[in-house]
């Protein structure tokens, strides 16, 4: 199974489920601004909400994802006040017809004092562990 990691990370949250992610798949995450050139059978994309949105280079990146491209893409993201982080990708993935897992992992992101230390160690662990049920 051909998996990739993508990403886009303002604060570094992002950046951190990225490779807890790459220590179950044993692949390289890398950031939105790195394409994916061959097909892929399980993409894992996430990012956080900034001012209420997803960054404009994440979907510009998922701009340029096709159905006969990715079988499936798993949408990861933080949020320190945002209850549904992923939601404004999952649209823009439906959009473009291609399949999203049903399943996310959405967690509390550090925003100042705000979820402090956010994503923290049993937030990974957790990511760690539904990466796992999905690649099995």
């Amino acid at each position: 199974m051909k998996t990739a990691i993508r990403y886009f990370s303002k604060f570094g949250h992002s950046k951190q489920m990225a490779q807890a992610i790459a220590e179950v798949v044993n692949e390289q995450p890398q950031t939105v601004a790195t394409p994916l050139t061959e097909p892929t059978d399980v993409l894992f994309l996430g990012a956080g909400i900034f001012l209420g949105s997803v960054n404009k280079s994440v979907m510009q990146f998922i701009d340029t994802l096709t159905a006969e491209k990715i079988g499936c893409v798993v949408l990861f993201g933080s949020s320190a006040l945002i209850s549904e982080p992923t939601k404004g990708m999952r649209e823009a993935l439906a959009k473009r017809g291609v399949k999203v897992y049903e399943k996310v992992f959405e967690c509390k992101g550090a925003m100042g004092p705000l979820n402090s230390g956010h994503p923290d160690k049993q937030d990974l662990e957790a990511l760690r562990e539904f990466v796992k049920k999905i690649v099995k």
